[in-house]
């Protein structure tokens, strides 16, 4: 059942207009998608990962340039939270259906309080953040909390789609509110412009 709620975005891809009219659907990839599951990592000279550790071998060792060594860091930085969206996706399928996908949402909070959280967590990653915009939403949503999800780490898989099962259950307090909708999506305030 649709339901008529204001919420608070971070916009860090383009810029929205007060008034523009945003239509969010369950088909429609957001800006995550496409950076976790179509982004690729290239040296200076084409090669992906996989090239640069076969080409670097000496005997037992890696040896690795600057340029190779930032690929293969952004690479493996890039894989796992992209394995942990995967996870996340595929224990909402088999166990939670009726909740969102994240991969076709966009991600808002309920108090502008929250939305400084996520601020202050875009920019420790050097996020370039464009505006705070307030928005009116005509449809769905999914409350999560963002410290539930699977860590960024190298723990087994059994126990990230145990954490992916909290996430969707959204036990306890949610120190790190993300609601995530969709639906018709209307930029009511600019409430900041950085850039």
């Amino acid at each position: 059942m649709e339901e008529v709620f204001y919420v608070y975005h971070i916009v860090t891809r383009k810029k929205m207009q007060l008034g523009q009219i945003i239509l969010f659907d369950n088909e429609q990839k957001n800006t995550l998608f496409h950076y976790f599951f179509e982004k690729e990592y290239l040296s200076a000279n084409g090669k992906d990962i996989f090239q640069i550790i076969s080409d670097s071998r000496r005997d037992s060792e890696i040896i690795l340039n600057k340029d190779n060594s930032q690929v293969v860091t952004q690479y493996l930085g890039h894989t796992i939270r992209s394995i942990r969206e995967m996870i996340v996706g595929l224990v909402r399928l088999q166990e939670f259906p009726h909740y969102p996908s994240r991969l076709s949402y966009l991600y808002t909070t309920k108090t502008y309080e929250d939305l400084l959280k996520w601020k202050k967590i875009f920019e420790s990653y050097n996020r370039n953040i464009l505006q705070i915009v307030k928005l009116k939403v005509i449809g769905n949503y999914f409350e999560g909390n963002g410290e539930l999800l699977p860590k960024e780490d190298a723990i087994s898989f059994a126990k990230k789609i145990e954490q992916a099962r909290n996430y969707w259950r959204c036990e306890g307090n949610n120190e790190l509110s993300e609601l995530i909708v969709n639906g018709k999506i209307e930029v009511m305030e600019i409430i900041e412009d950085f850039k």
